[in-house]
């Protein structure tokens, strides 16, 4: 564990390593100021609101399956390095429309923007895990990917906590957070030590027809068994990451009858829980990349939703003004569901950070950026697929609370897939 954490005072990770946590801080500074600017301020109505948030997760994730195609090509054959000064400059634009839909509090502007910053982290998305094994030691990986998983999910809280803050009364500060820190993010990125093409790589050729180069690209990929196994159990797990994600505001507000501040709790839950599974199963596993944990923590991962759904619908009846986070904590049961989102996330960083490092490590390292962008095309496309569903769920009336036993069940299929994988290749 030490080892790892030496890698934060070494040039060739740190300035990644700020780089993105700095964007990820931003996107979720952003995304939390907007869900509950509109969830709280804009919208008074139960079904509107989930559907907003079921359509902004959609959003969000899209460019990743639109655009990871081309991404991936752009990264595998040019310097990394050059890339990320890039989008970082583009995020200060993006930024400039974000923040003008924040003090203006108008939905179109908000979801433009956030599309757009799905465009800019689905170019980012492949760097940020293909350039690690270029510039660690093979078994400094690991230890990598976990830092920089727990360090996404360090700035997401960070991010999750102010922007649900600002979101209702303080939109204008949450408005210049987020061009501040997308300027700091542009100095960072500007750190980060040249990342050439491997010598094997191919030379750059863009297929712009999107369809066909993500079709190519994931065809090229998903045909190598341990690599479709690995893609496939971290689309389950991002498929119920994007469900839970989404319910949260309109679970919290709807079915708990709790304001802001506990929505912002739970989203902060998730996130520390994240980071902490992150840093436990490198660990447990001494910078090995094996899944052996991965279907254990899936199967946990069921569990606690199981029971995080029991103690939904058995919450008592609350009359009167949404709670406060000192009311809601004062509930008996709260401590419960509290406890059952945390055993959520730390069972999710637990399963899902062996399999990224897992990708990077098993494939040439000319190839490690394609790998990951036909894995953001898969994970995007079912989360996209799991908005989708979610939002026509909500539209056929089934509860909040409901989709939490659907999400229970998708994790004995990440469970499954991992079994596989760890039996295959460990």
């Amino acid at each position: 564990m030490q080892a790892s954490l030496n890698l934060l005072g070494k040039r060739r990770f740190l300035p990644l390593f700020v780089t993105q946590f700095l964007g990820a801080f931003n996107d979720n500074l952003y995304k939390s100021a907007m869900v509950i600017l509109v969830t709280y301020t804009v919208y008074s109505d139960a079904t509107r609101e989930a559907t907003f948030n079921a359509i902004a997760g959609g959003l969000f994730i899209l460019p990743f399956f639109l655009f990871s195609a081309l991404a991936g090509q752009l990264a595998d054959s040019t310097d990394k390095a050059r890339i990320v000064r890039i989008v970082k400059t583009a995020e200060i634009g993006i930024m400039l429309f974000g923040a003008a839909g924040l003090l203006l509090a108008n939905v179109t502007l908000l979801l433009l923007a956030l599309f757009a910053m799905g465009v800019h982290s689905s170019f980012f998305g492949p760097i940020k895990y293909a350039i690690l094994p270029q510039h660690l030691h093979k078994d400094e990986v690991l230890g990598g990917t976990g830092l920089v998983e727990a360090g996404t999910y360090g700035a997401i809280l960070l991010g999750t906590i102010a922007g649900g803050l600002l979101g209702t009364n303080y939109a204008w500060v949450a408005a210049i957070g987020v061009l501040v820190v997308a300027l700091l993010g542009w100095l960072s990125g500007r750190q980060v030590p040249p990342a050439p093409p491997e010598s094997d790589a191919p030379p750059l050729q863009m297929d712009w027809h999107i369809v066909r180069a993500s079709i190519r690209l994931v065809n090229a990929t998903m045909h190598i068994p341990r690599l479709f196994l690995a893609i496939a159990s971290i689309s389950f797990f991002w498929m119920m990451g994007a469900i839970l994600a989404a319910q949260f505001p309109p679970l919290v507000k709807n079915v708990l009858h709790a304001n802001e501040q506990v929505a912002t709790l739970f989203l902060a839950i998730f996130s520390v829980g994240v980071g902490v599974g992150s840093v436990l199963i490198n660990r447990l596993l001494k910078g090995r990349v094996l899944a052996v944990y991965s279907p254990a923590a899936a199967i946990a991962m069921g569990l606690f939703i199981v029971h995080l759904y029991w103690n939904v619908i058995h919450w008592p009846a609350v009359g009167g003004e949404l709670m406060d986070f000192s009311t809601f904590v004062r509930i008996s049961q709260a401590e419960w569901v509290m406890f059952d989102l945390f055993g959520v996330a730390v069972s999710g960083g637990m399963f899902v950070v062996p399999l990224y490092a897992f990708l990077t490590t098993t494939v040439a390292k000319s190839e490690t950026a394609r790998t990951v962008a036909a894995n953001n095309i898969v994970n995007s496309g079912a989360m996209v697929l799991a908005a989708i569903l979610l939002t026509g769920l909500v539209l056929l009336g089934v509860s909040v609370a409901e989709t939490l036993l659907m999400v229970s069940i998708a994790s004995l299929g990440a469970a499954w897939l991992a079994w596989r994988l760890h039996k295959a290749c460990d």
